[in-house]
C-alpha cells in the first residue's frame, strides 16, 4: 500500500493547481502595479514610481512617453483579441463537427446499444455501455478544447497587458523591466499548469460518478480530454504562426531591407501587425500547445494505468500518480519563480541569460527530489503494469527513474537546442560570419547547423525511450514524457518571457523612447529568443515521448498483437506516415509565403502612395496590415488542420488498425527530426542577425553596422527561418501528438470497423 491515504490524494491534488491559480493572481496584481495611465497620481511627484529614473527621457516628457506606451498597448491588445475571436468562431464550428463525428462513431461500436459489455481486457467481467463511452469522450473532448482556448486566450491577454509596463520599468534599469518580463510569463506558466490540472481531476471524479467501479472505460472516456485539447493547439499554433510570419517577412523585407528603416519603427505599417503576431503564435499557440502535450501524456499514463494493477485494485493513489507528479510540479516551479524574482536582483545585462537558464537548473534539479518524495509516498513498493497482453512487476524506485529521465533528457535538449541557436556560441557566430560572402552562404551554413542540432537530441530521447520502457513499459514511457513536462510552469514563463520582452522593444522603438532604452529591451529579447528556441526543444522532445506512449495505448487497445514492418500492410503505412510531415509543412511554409507576399505588396503601396509617411508627418494605415494577417492566417489554418485531422479517420475506416499504426509510427520518426532542425535553423538565422546587428564583440563590429552587405544577407536568412522556426517547426510536434491521441480515440470504432479495402 502507498503512504498517502486516498482521502489525502482528494486533498493535495486540487490544493496544488488551487496554490498555482493562487500565486499567479499575485504576480499578475504585482505587476499591475506599474501605471500606464499618464498622470494617474501626477508623473511629478514621483508617486508614479519613476522617482528612480537613471537617466531622464531625451526631450521626451514623462506623461507623454507613458500616454504614447498606452495607446501602442492598446492598438496590440485590440489586433490580437480580434483575430483570436475570429479564430474561436471558425475553429469553434469545426470543434462541434468533429464532437459529433466522435459520439457516432465510438456509439456504432455496439450498435449505439445501452445494455452492459464485456469489458476489453477483462473478458469475465462486465462494464459500461460503449454508447456511454461515446458520450463521455465528447464531453472530455469539448472539456479539453476549452481548456486549450482559455489557456492561449488568457495568455495573450497577460501578455499584452504586460509589454508596455515592461517598456516603462526599462527606464529604470535592465533588472526591474526583467522583473516585469519575467512575473508575467509566470503569470500564464501558473495559471496553464494549474487549470489544466484541475480540470482533468474534476472530470475524472465527475466522470466516476456514473462509472463507478469500470476505470477501464472511466479512463478511456478521459482520452477526449488530450484529443480537444491538441486539436485547438494545432489550430492555435498554425493559424497564430501564419499571422505572425505574414507580418514579419512584411515588415523586414520592406522596412528594413529595402527602405533601410529600423525594426519596429512607428513609419512601418506592418509594424503593429508584427507585434500582434508575436503574441497569437508565440504566446497564444505556445500556450495552447504545451497544455495539449501535457493532457495527452496525462491521459496515455492514466490508459494504460486503468488496465495495470492500480486501475484492477482501485488503488486511487497510485492511479492519480501523474497528476501528483503535476502538483510537485506546480510547488517546485513556484520555488524556482521566487529564484528569479525575489531571491536574486539582475543589475547588468550579462546576467539576463544565466538567470533563464538557472531557472531551467534550479527546477530541474528540485523536481528530481520531488518526484522521488511522490514515488515513495503515492506507489506500492511493488505492483504490475500492462505490457502488451501480458503484466510486467515494476517497482516503485523504477517509475521514479523513468521519470526523471524525461525530465533529465528535456534538460539536455533544451541545452543543446541553446548551444545551437545563442549567439554567445560557436554554431551561430560562424552562420553571422558566413553572411561575409552574401546570402546564399549564410543559408547554406544554417541548413547544415539545423541538421546538425538533430543528432544529441535524438539520442537523448532515444535513450530516454528504452530506459523507461525497459523499466515500466509503455506507462514507463507515458511518465517519463510528464517528467519533461513536470516543470511546465518555469518552462512556460521563460517561454512567455521572450515575446513580451520582443514587445517591449517595438513599443520602446514606436513611443520615441531613448537609445539606451532600446539596448535594454533588445538584451531583453535576444536572451528571449535563446529561451523560446530551448521552450520549443521542450515541446518537440515532450511531443516525441507523448505520442509513442500514445501510440502504444493504442496498440494495446485495438488488439494488435505486434506491429510487424515486414508486411505490406503496416510497411505502406509506415513510408506514407514518413512523409506526412512533409506535406504538412509544404503547406504551412507556402501558406507564410502567399500571405507574406500579400503583406509586402501593401506596405510598398503604403510607402509609394501615401505622402510623408518616411518624413513621419502623416500615420500609416496600421489596420490593412493586420487585416491581411488575419484573414490570412484564418484561410491558411483550415488545409493543414483538416489533413492532421482527417489522415487517422482515413486510414483507419478504410486500411484498418495495423496501416494506421504504420503511419503512425512512420510520422512520429521523421515529424521529430524535422520540428527539431527547422526550429533551429530559423533560431540561428534569427540570432546571427542579432549578434551582428549588436556589434557586441570585435567579430560582430567587422560585420555590421545595421545595413550593411553582410546585415542584409542576415536579414534574408532570418526572414527565411521565420516561417521554419515559428509556424512549421512548433506545429510538426503537434501533428504527431494529434494523429496519436486521434487513433487512440477511435480506436475502438476502427478495430471493430475500419480496414474496409482490404475487406472487399
Amino acid at each position: 500500500m502507498a503512504l498517502l491515504p486516498d482521502l489525502g490524494t482528494e486533498i493535495v491534488i486540487p490544493l496544488c493547481a488551487v496554490i498555482g491559480i493562487v500565486f499567479s493572481l499575485v504576480q499578475w496584481y504585482l505587476v499591475s502595479k506599474v501605471k500606464v495611465t499618464p498622470g494617474a497620481a501626477g508623473v511629478d511627484n514621483g508617486s508614479n514610481g519613476y522617482e528612480h529614473l537613471i537617466e531622464e527621457e531625451e526631450g521626451v516628457s514623462g506623461a507623454n512617453v507613458v500616454a504614447k506606451c498606452a495607446d501602442i498597448q492598446s492598438a496590440i491588445s485590440e489586433g490580437a483579441t480580434s483575430f483570436l475571436y475570429t479564430e474561436y468562431r471558425y475553429v469553434g464550428v469545426f470543434m462541434a463537427i468533429f464532437a459529433v463525428l466522435i459520439f457516432i462513431f465510438l456509439g456504432s461500436v455496439k450498435g449505439f446499444s445501452t445494455s452492459k459489455q464485456p469489458c476489453t481486457y477483462d473478458t469475465e467481467k462486465l462494464c459500461k455501455p460503449a454508447l456511454a463511452t461515446a458520450g463521455f469522450s465528447t464531453i472530455a473532448f469539448l472539456l479539453g478544447a476549452v481548456t486549450s482556448v482559455v489557456s492561449g486566450f488568457l495568455g495573450m491577454k497577460i501578455a499584452t497587458y504586460a509589454n508596455a509596463r515592461t517598456t516603462l520599468e526599462a527606464r529604470k534599469g535592465v533588472g526591474k523591466a526583467f522583473i516585469t518580463a519575467f512575473r508575467s510569463g509566470a503569470v500564464m506558466g501558473f495559471l496553464l499548469a494549474a487549470n489544466g490540472l484541475l480540470v482533468l481531476y474534476i472530470a475524472i471524479n465527475v466522470f466516476k460518478i456514473y462509472y463507478e467501479d469500470d476505470w477501464e472505460g472511466l479512463f478511456e472516456a478521459i482520452t477526449g480530454y488530450g484529443l480537444g485539447g491538441s486539436s485547438m493547439a494545432l489550430f492555435g499554433r498554425v493559424g497564430g504562426g501564419i499571422y505572425t510570419k505574414a507580418a514579419d517577412v512584411g515588415a523586414d523585407l520592406v522596412g528594413k531591407v529595402e527602405m533601410n528603416i529600423p525594426e519596429d519603427d512607428p513609419r512601418n505599417p506592418a509594424v503593429i501587425a508584427d507585434n500582434v503576431g508575436d503574441n497569437v503564435g508565440d504566446i497564444a499557440g505556445m500556450g495552447s500547445d504545451l497544455f495539449g502535450s501535457y493532457a495527452e501524456s496525462s491521459c496515455a499514463a492514466l490508459v494504460v494505468a486503468s488496465i495495470s494493477s492500480f486501475g484492477l485494485n482501485h488503488d486511487l493513489t497510485a492511479m492519480c500518480y501523474p497528476l501528483l507528479i503535476s502538483s510537485m510540479g506546480i510547488l517546485v516551479c513556484l520555488i524556482t519563480t521566487l529564484f528569479a524574482t525575489d531571491f536574486f536582483e539582475i543589475k547588468a545585462v550579462k546576467e539576463i541569460e544565466p538567470a533563464l537558464k538557472n531557472q531551467l537548473i534550479i527546477s530541474t534539479a528540485l523536481m528530481t527530489v520531488g518526484i522521488f518524495i511522490v514515488s515513495f509516498t503515492c506507489l506500492p513498493s511493488s505492483f504490475t503494469i500492462f505490457n502488451f497482453g501480458a503484466q510486467k512487476v515494476v517497482r516503485n524506485w523504477h517509475l521514479a527513474l523513468c521519470v526523471c529521465v524525461g525530465l533529465w533528457a528535456g534538460l539536455i535538449i533544451g541545452f543543446v537546442t541553446e548551444y545551437y541557436t545563442s549567439n554567445a556560441y560557436r554554431p551561430v557566430q560562424d552562420v553571422a560570419d558566413s553572411c561575409r560572402t552574401g546570402a546564399a552562404t549564410n543559408v547554406i551554413f544554417g541548413l547544415a547547423l539545423g541538421y546538425k542540432s538533430v543528432i544529441i537530441p535524438i539520442f537523448a530521447i532515444a535513450v530516454s525511450i528504452f530506459v523507461s520502457f525497459s523499466l515500466a513499459a509503455m506507462y514507463g514511457i507515458a511518465v517519463a514524457a510528464l517528467g519533461m513536462l513536470s516543470t511546465i510552469a518555469t518552462g512556460l514563463a521563460i517561454d512567455a518571457y521572450g515575446p513580451i520582452s520582443d514587445n517591449a522593444g517595438g513599443i520602446a522603438e514606436m513611443a520615441g523612447m531613448s537609445h539606451k532604452i532600446r539596448e535594454r529591451t533588445d538584451a531583453l529579447d535576444a536572451a528571449g529568443n535563446t529561451t523560446a528556441a530551448i521552450g520549443k526543444g521542450f515541446a518537440i522532445g515532450s511531443a516525441a515521448l507523448v505520442s509513442l506512449a500514445l501510440f502504444g495505448a493504442f496498440v494495446s487497445r485495438a488488439a494488435i498483437s505486434t506491429v510487424d514492418v515486414l508486411t505490406p500492410k503496416v510497411f505502406i503505412g509506415l513510408i506514407v506516415g514518413a512523409m506526412l510531415p512533409y506535406w504538412f509543412s509544404a503547406m504551412t511554409m507556402k501558406s507564410v509565403g502567399s500571405a507574406a507576399l500579400k503583406m509586402v505588396e501593401e506596405v510598398r503601396r503604403q510607402f509609394n502612395t501615401i505622402p510623408g509617411i518616411m518624413e513621419g508627418t502623416s500615420k500609416p494605415d496600421y489596420a490593412t496590415c493586420v487585416k491581411i494577417s488575419t484573414d490570412a492566417s484564418i484561410r491558411e489554418m483550415i488545409p493543414p488542420g483538416a489533413l492532421v485531422m482527417l489522415t487517422p479517420l482515413i486510414v483507419g475506416i478504410f486500411f484498418g488498425v495495423e496501416t494506421l499504426s504504420g503511419v503512425l509510427a512512420g510520422a512520429l520518426v521523421s515529424g521529430v527530426q524535422i520540428a527539431i532542425s527547422a526550429s533551429n535553423t530559423g533560431g540561428a538565422w534569427d540570432n546571427a542577425k542579432k549578434y551582428i546587428e549588436a556589434g557586441a564583440s570585435e567579430h560582430a563590429r567587422s560585420l555590421g553596422p545595421k545595413g550593411s552587405d553582410p546585415h542584409k544577407a542576415a536579414v534574408i536568412g532570418d526572414t527565411i527561418g521565420d516561417p521554419l522556426k515559428d509556424t512549421s517547426g512548433p506545429s510538426l510536434n503537434i501533428l504527431i501528438k494529434l494523429m496519436a491521441v486521434e487513433s487512440l480515440v477511435f480506436a475502438p470504432f476502427f478495430a471493430a470497423h475500419g480496414g474496409l479495402l482490404f475487406k472487399l
